[in-house]
């Protein structure tokens, strides 16, 4: 008789399980990718929950289903609180369900805010290494916005060998500003860091910008500063204007799911008519079906599909698993037989 099991994956188990495996959770990630672009994956739009009583926040549903070699389903639930942070903890937590291909019985229950945070990084980290290949690595980035995935995003460039001359610094809050500089400091690097006080510095002053900021709408609307044409992971993806949008090359990771929900991308779309300005995503890239626009600001939005989750989540349960740390939950499926079990008492 089929004999379910179902075990809880802590945040600790999580972060053992892919810290010091950045290159291969990249490679992971571009695997996956490649997974979707030939449509071996049900990725269906997110769907967000709102709250009247509480207007800056959400919690995000991204159900999905991936194929290959190891095919498992699956549901991230990620809650957006934005005034977690003045509280002095992250705006972010979630869950990851993992649910068995054949039989469709859920097997684990990961904490994923960590997960979340790494498949961003990793999809950031992929970008940056695929879209500059044959200009050569760029020395100069900035972080516009310093939280969690900012954080995650300079460890995975540092994991899969990226190495900066300068890295600049802006937030809107100084403390967490030099709270970033202070983590900087502690990774060794040999960098130059600087903390702007304004935006335009960062961005001129940057050939790679990393935008990872809780904004829900654009905030960056001089043009002009993107005249050097840098690449710019649109992480956070409504913080620029859409003529910058319109006067770039632009790269997302899937077209419908990016181009919803009033992302940057999104109000591009609105305010044209068209997706035009699309050149492809970034499965077309690697591949060869698609290079992006040059003499240009190149920007890749990535809207993060469910599918990534599900691949790094399937990874960890893995690892666990041949490491025998997994705990299955005891008798949590207990209703498995259709007329009942004989053995036990209906009496209460």
């Amino acid at each position: 008789m089929f004999q379910p099991s179902f075990a809880v994956i802590s945040g600790a188990q999580v972060h053992r399980a892919l810290t010091g495996n950045e290159k291969m959770i990249v490679d992971l990630v571009e695997a996956t990718y490649r997974v979707h672009g030939r449509g071996d994956t049900v990725n269906p739009p997110s769907y967000f929950l709102r709250m009247p009583d509480r207007p800056t926040s959400r919690i995000i549903a991204l159900p999905a289903a991936l194929g290959g070699e190891s095919a498992v389903d699956g549901l991230k639930w990620i809650s957006s609180f934005p005034e977690n942070v003045a509280a002095g903890i992250p705006r972010a937590s979630a869950v990851l369900i993992l649910n068995d291909h054949d039989t469709g019985y859920p097997f684990a229950c990961l904490e994923s805010s960590i997960i979340s945070a790494a498949r961003t990084a990793a999809s950031a980290a992929l970008a940056a290494d695929r879209l500059t290949e044959g200009t050569g690595r760029p020395r100069r980035i900035g972080f516009f916005g310093v939280g969690l995935i900012a954080r995650y995003i300079h460890t995975y460039l540092a994991g899969t060998g990226w190495s900066f001359d300068e890295i600049g610094v802006h937030d809107l809050s100084a403390e967490h500003a030099a709270g970033f500089r202070d983590y900087l400091d502690g990774t060794g690097t040999t960098a130059l860091i600087t903390v702007h006080s304004d935006p335009e510095t960062l961005i001129r002053d940057s050939d790679v910008v990393v935008f990872a900021t809780v904004a829900g709408a654009p905030h960056v609307t001089d043009v002009s500063w993107f005249d050097h044409n840098p690449l710019v992971l649109n992480v956070s993806l409504r913080d620029l204007a859409p003529e910058i949008i319109l006067a770039s090359a632009n790269v997302v990771d899937d077209v419908e799911h990016c181009l919803k929900a009033d992302t940057s991308p999104h109000l591009a779309e609105q305010l044209t008519g068209n997706r035009d300005f699309i050149d492809g995503t970034l499965d077309e890239v690697i591949s060869g079906a698609v290079v992006p626009r040059t003499g240009r600001p190149l920007v890749f939005s990535p809207f993060g599909l469910g599918v990534l989750d599900l691949a790094l989540g399937r990874y960890v349960h893995e690892q666990l698993r041949a490491a025998g740390e997994l705990e299955p939950v005891e008798d949590f499926f207990y209703e498995l037989r259709r007329y009942g079990d004989p053995r036990r008492s209906h009496t209460s």
